[in-house]
């Protein structure tokens, strides 16, 4: 994706350091973050300076790759096993960050007897991991266009765009390659609170790609379907369970169930790697519980230029701030990844799951 007519991915590497796109100063300011030991990225991920199923996912990969690259030979295994259970603890629900650790780790463990090998393998296995996520995005771009006409508006929440992957992102990408087709079609895009990452970060996104699009209130979504004027929604996972629940960010279950209401298909589009075999039902999906602030604050930029953090609520008030929720399979149309659009189901995630 381009900003200002430049490429960027959202997470690279650059010697042993990982750089981020700084995505709490979005949409205001675009600029990179540099992580230059295992703990600033793994703090870069705990506090949202990278967010996003796939983005995550590559950040806790070059992490591993980062840790091998600064081991010493003496402690070579030591570091590599602190930092992949550092990274781990991050953030809970979406699977892409385990798959990132694990991957390098395997890597790591293949030459287990050689330090120098050991971090080159792991340098080349976070770069694999990254490489394909980009690449699964862009095919889920293809796979997935085909289901929007011209004439459509298109509902989304949350972000899952290229700023939540590594380039391209999962439910944008099949509205990216459509609107790249010339087809006409709009989005409904959502604030997404507490975090307001509909507001802040697809907006950006799409204003940059120049696809038309709106931005409304989170609870303005049923008006508009209820009157005829969204035609489909999309959005991304965090983690899909093997019976095709799907994780996603908070507020998802509600605008499901709301489409399903009113007989609007709801897509869900994500890579394999998002799919965990390992958990058999939405209900075994760990969700993550973030700061209360993050629902008693807001931050944002003042016509003064100056970034701020005003609060929202009474100062005796406490909140409660579940960041994801599960999505039953049964609400879903389908589920778009690089291989193929599917149906959630079991025999279905069997098939195509990693």
């Amino acid at each position: 994706m381009k900003i200002d007519g430049t490429h960027h991915r959202t997470v690279t590497m650059r010697d042993d350091k990982v750089i981020l796109i700084d995505q709490p100063r979005l949409p205001h300011t675009f600029g990179f973050y540099e992580c230059t030991d295992v703990e600033r990225t793994a703090r870069a991920i705990e506090t949202m300076i990278v967010r996003g199923a796939g983005a995550i996912g590559a950040t806790a990969a070059f992490g591993m790759a980062q840790a091998a690259l600064q081991a010493s030979d003496a402690q070579f295994f030591e570091h590599v096993t602190h930092a992949a259970n550092r990274l781990s603890r991050t953030r809970p629900t979406a699977q892409n960050l385990f798959f990132g650790i694990q991957h390098v780790l395997a890597a790591i463990e293949a030459e287990r007897d050689d330090p120098a090998k050991a971090r080159a393998a792991a340098r080349a296995a976070a770069q694999d991991v990254a490489d394909d996520d980009a690449e699964s995005c862009k095919t889920i771009g293809r796979h997935g266009a085909p289901l929007f006409a011209s004439g459509m508006a298109i509902a989304t929440h949350c972000n899952a765009g290229w700023l939540a992957f590594v380039d391209w992102g999962s439910a944008l990408s099949p509205i990216y390659t459509a609107h790249r087709e010339g087809k006409n079609i709009s989005v409904w895009v959502d604030e997404t609170r507490p975090r307001s990452q509909g507001a802040r970060l697809t907006a950006f996104e799409l204003g940059q790609e120049g696809v038309p699009h709106r931005v409304i209130a989170d609870n303005a979504l049923g008006h508009l379907m209820q009157r005829g004027q969204v035609h489909a929604m999309i959005v991304g996972a965090d983690r899909i369970a093997a019976n095709g629940d799907v994780a996603n960010k908070i507020g998802t279950y509600t605008q499901a169930t709301l489409a399903a209401a009113h007989n609007i298909p709801f897509y869900v589009a994500a890579p394999t790697t998002t799919i965990d075999m390992a958990c058999d039902t939405g209900a075994s999906i760990p969700i993550e519980e973030r700061s209360e602030d993050e629902v008693a604050y807001a931050w944002g930029w003042s016509d003064e230029g100056r970034f701020e953090r005003v609060r929202l609520t009474p100062s005796t008030s406490s909140c409660y701030n579940p960041a994801f929720d599960v999505t039953p399979a049964h609400l879903i149309r389908a589920i778009i990844t690089e291989r193929g659009v599917v149906a959630p189901t079991t025999e279905q995630m069997r098939t195509i799951a990693r």
